[in-house]
């Protein structure tokens, strides 16, 4: 009798690539320059822009302060994304790195020699440790949960830093440490947790120029900046100076770029946009109109309801206060018809959830829903479609069926006043920060609660006090921006996973609890493929949406950007942003507009 042969599985050795794609393409590897980038545009001019609210910090990675604006221009990262592929990483501070493709627990970045802090420094795998090390330990929580499966980062070298990862299950965290800033470790030692307008040393494109405290904050592009012949660079950090200009309110800012305060503006109201956009410099030709479209899901944007209180608790109160909401009505009145409702948390993508669930999606939700709660499953596995009212703005079928359900939730009424099932008064208070063009927005939705009965207001206050409110989840309802990316992953965990509704400062403002979506999101980060990424990200899609854990509001499918002349970019943008770094200024167009706000 023959002898059979054991074949043991052939092992993968480790391999060395300049690129790094988490199921995506790397189409642009050993090119000159990325497509959307001009490699001969001019240096030169300045880019200004509008902020609202103040600062006092020029770290954003620290857990207290309010940090100024434009700050990741101080700063390299280890590889830099491509802004037309899914997630796919190119050579910046790294110029390679080394990996096991069938072991994803560890990842060596390769240090490129050439890269320096502005001190002229080497940055080396020394300040890679350190930077992680102050971010794990030090940074605010939802950086935490996102980089949690780091389990240590090693020095192998001067120029070889090894990141060892706690389980070989997340594959895209090789590529997200590639996307975190790096401090020099002298910088952090001194200065991490010290609230300052000094920023850590960094090795970017540019460097803190000036401060008008409450006003405005400048950068200098560095003429010696070491990573300006990098292919990703080529064509990119065009402007001399970038300038971000403070405004107390959005109305107060729109004025200023009215009169050239500032020159460039992305629109984010619909009247403006509309109707507003006829003012001199407008008729004069000097200031000009662009709607960009772009393959992104619109980011969620919506009234979080916390259930961290207890009035929120019950699915469906959460439902009565989705249908109380009027998106028609609004679209119609303030916003000129020029929005939709996103109807997915990845809306517009190819990611969204649409229809009744595939086959594949079925095999993925028949497991997870075995034991949920009956109407639940029928919304997970229901065509889903928010509430529409006739835009009469009465809204009446919207809360007669609102009302329906707080009575069938326990809600009573004494005269004429709502009651939760505990005998206390229904009560909801709206956080909004001070000035906010958002007060406008909610006012019809606060009458429509009160119209129920809720004792509804709004809150305004200033920003420092909304950010601590919000990190420490002290509010009722809030407005919240859920944007997404077309390769989503472990960030999920920290909007939507369990362990992140119990940090302090995390993104899951809503308090969301439910292991079924913990289950898919596992299941996401795990993906070995593109066609998995999509498969389990409309899983999620259909779960979030039927757990109503927003009230969503608004959404775009595209970018309202308004500029004075002088500002340029190539025929094509990219797909998936403005990609700003890759404009550049027109010498002779930027002295027109010189020579007529002077």
């Amino acid at each position: 009798m023959a002898l059979g042969i054991l074949t043991l599985p052939v092992q993968a050795d480790p391999i060395t690539r300049t690129t790094l794609a988490h199921n995506s393409t790397t189409a642009y590897e050993g090119k000159s320059h990325m497509p959307y980038a001009n490699p001969d545009a001019p240096k030169g001019g300045t880019l200004s822009m509008s902020t609202l609210g103040t600062f006092n910090s020029a770290n954003k990675w620290m857990t207290t302060g309010v940090p100024m604006a434009g700050t990741d221009l101080l700063y390299d990262t280890l590889m830099s994304g491509s802004l037309n592929e899914a997630f796919t990483m190119y050579p910046q501070l790294a110029e390679k790195v080394t990996y096991d493709p069938d072991d994803p627990s560890w990842i060596i970045y390769h240090i490129n020699p050439k890269a320096k802090f502005w001190d002229g420094s080497d940055v080396t795998a020394e300040d890679v440790k350190a930077t992680f090390d102050a971010l794990l330990s030090k940074g605010p929580m939802f950086i935490r949960s996102y980089l949690g499966d780091i389990k240590e980062v090693q020095v192998l070298d001067k120029y070889r830093a090894k990141f060892i990862f706690n389980s070989a299950d997340n594959k895209e965290i090789l590529l997200t440490v590639g996307q975190f800033p790096v401090f020099a470790k002298t910088s952090i030692d001194k200065n991490f947790e010290t609230l300052s307008l000094t920023p850590l040393m960094g090795s970017g494109p540019y460097k803190l120029g000036s401060i008008q405290p409450g006003q405005s904050v400048t950068y200098v592009r560095d003429p010696n900046y070491w990573g300006q012949s990098l292919a990703v660079n080529q064509g990119r950090y065009n402007f001399d100076k970038v300038k971000y200009v403070y405004y107390l309110s959005d109305e107060v800012a729109f004025e200023g770029f009215k009169s050239g305060q500032y020159q460039f503006r992305q629109e984010n109201k619909a009247s403006n946009w509309a109707k507003a956009y006829n003012f001199p410099a407008i008729q004069a030709g000097m200031v000009k109109k662009e709607r960009v479209t772009m393959k992104n899901p619109v980011a969620m944007q919506g009234l979080v309801m916390n259930q961290r209180r207890p009035l929120f608790q019950d699915i469906k109160v959460r439902q009565a206060l989705t249908r109380a909401f009027d998106f028609k009505w609004l679209n119609k009145t303030l916003f000129y018809e020029q929005y939709e409702q996103p109807q997915s948390y990845f809306y517009g993508s190819e990611l969204e959830a649409t229809g009744k669930p595939s086959v594949e999606e079925m095999a993925v939700l028949t497991p997870l829903l075995a034991d949920a709660d009956s109407d639940y499953r029928q919304q997970v596995l229901n065509e889903w479609h928010l509430p529409q009212s006739n835009g009469d703005g009465f809204n009446r079928e919207g809360l007669l069926e609102a009302r329906k359900l707080l009575l069938s939730a326990g809600f009573y009424y004494k005269d004429m006043h709502l009651y939760q099932p505990n005998g206390q008064r229904a009560r909801i208070e709206i956080l909004v920060v001070d000035g906010s063009s958002m007060e406008r927005v909610l006012l019809s939705y606060v009458r429509h609660l009160q119209r129920l009965g809720f004792d509804a207001s709004i809150q305004n206050v200033d920003a420092p006090q909304y950010l601590e409110r919000k990190r420490h989840y002290d509010y009722d309802m809030i407005v919240d921006v859920f944007a997404q990316s077309l390769s989503p992953g472990a960030e999920q965990l920290s909007y939507w996973g369990s362990e992140s509704a119990d940090d302090i400062g995390n993104q899951n403002t809503m308090g969301i609890k439910n292991p079924m979506i913990d289950a898919v999101i596992e299941q996401l980060i795990k993906a070995d493929n593109r066609e998995q990424i999509i498969l389990y990200t409309k899983v999620l899609d259909r779960l979030l949406r039927a757990g109503y854990y927003i009230v969503p509001m608004l959404g775009n499918t595209g970018s309202n950007v308004a500029y004075w002349k002088q500002y340029r970019h190539v025929d094509k943008l990219p797909d998936n942003a403005l990609g700003l770094d890759y404009w550049w200024v027109d010498a002779e167009a930027e002295k027109q507009v010189y020579d007529s706000l002077h």
